[in-house]
């Protein structure tokens, strides 16, 4: 019975997408910064920093989560 819940489980979890469009709205928005980057060099320091800010943000979350 255990390994017939473990398996609808396991189901549930590979059709979840609630998640899916966050992620590909992050891609699109990295996608978009980059060519902004490459277009107008100006631009291009800006994005790094960002970049930067949100990596050690993550970072930091990641570091008090575990």
């Amino acid at each position: 019975m255990k390994s017939i819940q473990a398996i609808l489980v396991q189901i549930q979890v590979w059709k979840d997408t609630k998640g899916q469009d966050l992620i590909e709205y992050a891609l699109m928005a990295g996608f978009v910064a980059v060519a902004a980057g490459a277009i107008m060099p100006g631009v291009s320091e800006n994005i790094s920093q960002i970049f930067s800010k949100v990596a050690s943000s993550m970072g930091s979350a990641a570091a008090q989560g575990s």
